[in-house]
C-alpha cells in the first residue's frame, strides 16, 4: 500500500507517526511523510522534521519525507492528489467531556477534501 502520514506538530501526530512507522515494519507499506507548516502548533516543522527522520532511522524504515509550505490542509490536500497513494494517514481529534470526538480545522478541511481514504489515528 501506497501511504502518505500528514505531519503537524502535535502530540497526535507524533502518535499517528509511531502507528504508521510499526505498520509500515510489519507490512512494508511504501511510505510518505508530509510535514506540514503549522504556526500554531507545539513543536516547529524543523522539530517535527527531525523528530521523523529519527523515528524512521531507528525503526530502520525507508520513507521519503517531504516539507509542505502555505496552508496545512489545502498543502497536503494538494500532494495527495498529486501522488497515487492509497491511504492518507493523519493524527487528530480529542474526546469530548460527553464522549464524543471533537476534530481540529485542519483534521476536518483533510478528511472532507482528501481524493482517498483517510485514516484518522487517535
Amino acid at each position: 500500500m501506497n501511504v502518505l502520514l500528514g505531519l503537524a506538530g502535535s502530540d497526535e501526530s507524533i502518535t499517528a507517526l509511531r502507528r504508521t512507522i510499526d505498520r509500515t515494519s510489519e507490512i512494508g507499506d511504501d511510505l510518505t511523510v508530509a510535514v506540514l507548516e503549522k504556526a500554531d502548533t507545539e513543536r516547529s516543522q524543523e522539530e517535527m522534521y527531525r523528530q521523523a527522520e529519527k523515528l524512521l532511522s531507528e525503526a530502520e524504515v525507508d520513507a521519503e519525507l517531504e516539507r509542505l509550505q502555505g496552508d496545512p490542509g489545502a498543502s497536503l490536500v494538494d500532494y495527495a492528489e498529486q501522488g497515487e497513494f492509497d491511504q492518507l494517514v493523519i493524527g487528530g481529534g480529542t474526546i469530548s467531556p460527553m464522549g464524543k470526538i471533537q476534530l481540529g480545522s485542519l483534521t476536518e478541511f483533510v478528511l472532507l477534501n482528501a481524493p482517498t481514504t483517510v485514516k484518522l489515528v487517535r
